[in-house]
């Protein structure tokens, strides 16, 4: 689930796009999908509009979450009547961002944060939701043509998760603003190499909330843990240390009941997800629009959480969880 937040500036991005030419061999397009079911439309996507004939192609990053989201929009949009190509699971956001911008992808879900940060190289990000929404839309359509669709509920960005049994012993923890409140003795971490190194990541959390990097009035050097991301899940839930870095829509915050703790000075990046259309395909098929946005409204972060669970923790293949997801909803039966 790191692929997101894990963001080399726009022209990191571009170098590796460029050395992979986004060529269909080189970067992996044409094996990346698989099979994409369908059926008929229903309920509120009914009357929704007709894409009979139209080809969409449509990708996503090689993450569960991305994979997830693109067959959900894989499947709206065979079942409105779109010829579909599914280049859903491409390695790493820099060959499927350059696609997208080279035409190979019609659309896409990207996320606010990603947007803002990585591809369009600004270094602090908007801390309101829609504002941030906004500024990513407006910029990405004047410098590459691409149309930010109104985003979902969910924020899959960062935040820090501690067990049912650290909520009952210290039950005022909350917010990462208590964190202060635990004695330092119990104020330890599991983190990512790259996030206790990054400007942005546990160094600037802590002094955000007045836990001193390093110092024993705040958080010791000792009390850091590091780990590779899978595994600080299951250590955090071990009680390796109190306070475990997760990204906030896993499926495995749900399977491993873990508590997240609210970002109350809003210090992590918006990472909403929106679908993202090249301008001239939504000019031709405004209807595109139209389908995915009662789809979008539904997908908060409960709701990833568990279908997340479905695929990472169950084994459930993405395609059907989409589908079932879809139908549950009352989307297309």
């Amino acid at each position: 689930m790191s692929a997101p937040r894990r963001r080399p500036f726009r022209r990191l991005a571009a170098a590796a796009a460029a050395v992979c030419l986004v060529s269909v061999a080189g970067c992996g397009l044409a094996t990346a999908g698989g099979y994409v079911p369908d059926g008929q439309l229903a309920g509120s996507l009914e009357d929704a509009g007709s894409l009979d004939g139209v080809e969409l192609a449509v990708g996503s990053k090689n993450f569960s979450e991305n994979v997830l989201l693109g067959k959900i929009a894989l499947i709206v949009f065979k079942s409105a009547g779109a010829e579909v190509t599914d280049l859903t699971n491409i390695p790493g956001s820099a060959s499927s961002r350059q696609a997208h911008l080279e035409g190979q992808i019609d659309a896409m879900w990207e996320y606010t944060g990603t947007g803002w940060i990585n591809y369009l190289g600004h270094t602090k990000p908007i801390k309101d939701e829609q504002e941030q929404y906004e500024a990513v839309r407006d910029e990405d359509l004047e410098e590459n043509s691409l149309e930010w669709l109104p985003p979902a509920p969910m924020n899959n960005t960062y935040g820090f998760a501690i067990t049912q049994e650290s909520a009952k012993k210290y039950p005022q923890l909350k917010t990462l603003s208590d964190i202060k409140d635990v004695p330092v003795e119990d104020r330890t971490f599991c983190v990512e190499s790259e996030f206790a190194n990054r400007p942005d990541g546990l160094d600037g959390m802590l002094k955000t909330y007045g836990l001193p990097p390093g110092e024993a009035s705040g958080v010791p050097a000792d009390n850091i843990q590091l780990y590779q991301t899978g595994a600080i899940y299951d250590a955090t839930a071990n009680g390796r240390c109190v306070f475990g870095e997760v990204f906030t829509t896993d499926g495995r915050i749900i399977a491993l009941d873990l508590k997240v703790l609210e970002d109350d000075q809003r210090y992590f990046p918006n990472y909403n997800v929106s679908l993202v259309v090249r301008e001239d395909v939504l000019a031709d098929h405004p209807e595109i629009a139209d389908l995915i946005a009662p789809v979008t409204e539904k997908l908060t972060n409960e709701v990833l959480l568990r279908l997340n669970a479905e695929i990472d923790v169950e084994g459930r293949e993405p395609a059907d969880v989409a589908l079932e997801w879809l139908q549950d909803e009352g989307f297309v039966q």
